[in-house]
């Protein structure tokens, strides 16, 4: 008789055998290195806790921690033609889009949102940049050109949060006539006496920085983001020169007056409120007081009723 076989085996097996880890369990800090547990990433907006260095965030999990209670209304994309100029490099356009939509279940890169901030009502337009580098093409032009369209139906403040390497070469001019279009968008919306932010997340690039991206009321950074035009290899080759530090990055954009301001993603709620407040001439939030405390009993005076006798003697 083995009594390994017999009598071991079941524990050696489930010691032993195999288990299936998820790859994204850990992530790693792209500036320390640090591996952080993904779950605690995510609880923390993803910005890496000891390092501060703000990572990419899906549109959904963006939407989820800017609206009030994690509440909105997700606005339907409009239909566009799917592959006009029937592109092809080294796999389909049209596979490259089927895939991207399996992967991000997004119809394209640009999600519009309705909901309140700090009880204000607004509305929203978010890249997503794991949707194909968050790339602009006809179908996200159309959708941004609807969540401006819907924001002037609502009379709401728009708020942008950019995300995109530039235009979409896969549709190549028709692409770059979203820039126009949503230019005009813009305008409108300008025209209609609302209110226009845009936060510039990273990377913002390309076409999205040379159009509406830049077009804001107020231009919001947050740390870290590369934000420019062309890329930074691009122009050294192009100029001949070495960059300064930190060039297209959004501190250095503030010092250059390229940005209004630099803020950490935990502290964009409450700094998007206070300037809609100030654009739409909105009294500020008043905060909830605590309850005043009830007052003291005045001290019956005693002595000094005790001690009245006693001075009317000595008189």
């Amino acid at each position: 008789m083995n009594w390994i076989t017999n009598y071991v085996r079941p524990r050696l097996n489930s010691m032993l055998g195999r288990r299936e880890m998820p790859e994204n369990l850990w992530i790693k800090c792209p500036e320390t290195g640090e591996m952080v547990f993904h779950r605690d990433l995510e609880a923390n907006q993803w910005v890496v806790p000891s390092s501060g260095y703000h990572m990419k965030i899906s549109a959904r999990d963006r939407l989820q921690h800017f609206f009030d209670n994690g509440v909105y209304e997700v606005l339907d994309n409009p239909e566009v033609p799917v592959d006009p100029l029937r592109f092809r490099d080294q796999k389909k356009y049209t596979d490259r889009l089927r895939e991207n939509k399996a992967k991000t279940g997004l119809d394209d890169s640009i999600v519009n949102a309705l909901g309140s901030l700090e009880g204000m009502p607004i509305a929203t337009c978010l890249h997503d940049f794991n949707f194909m580098g968050g790339s602009l093409g006809i179908a996200a032009g159309e959708a941004i050109v609807k969540g401006f369209m819907t924001a002037i139906e609502k009379k709401r403040p728009m708020v942008l949060f950019a995300a995109s390497g530039g235009a979409r070469m896969q549709e190549g001019i028709l692409s770059l006539m979203q820039l126009p279009r949503t230019t005009v968008a813009v305008e409108m919306l300008k025209e209609a006496g609302l209110p226009y932010i845009v936060v510039l997340t990273n990377p913002t690039t390309g076409g999205v920085s040379a159009s509406y991206a830049m077009l804001g009321d107020i231009h919001i950074a947050e740390p870290g983001a590369v934000i420019g035009f062309a890329g930074a290899r691009v122009i050294e080759q192009t100029i001949r020169e070495k960059l300064p530090e930190g060039f297209q990055r959004s501190e250095y954009l503030l010092e250059h007056g390229m940005v209004d301001m630099v803020v950490h993603r935990h502290e964009l709620r409450p700094t998007i409120a206070r300037l809609l407040r100030i654009l739409m001439k909105q009294p500020a939030a008043t905060p909830s007081l605590p309850a005043p405390e009830p007052e003291a009993k005045a001290e019956e005076p005693l002595q000094e009723a005790e001690t009245a006798p006693e001075t009317a003697d000595a008189s």
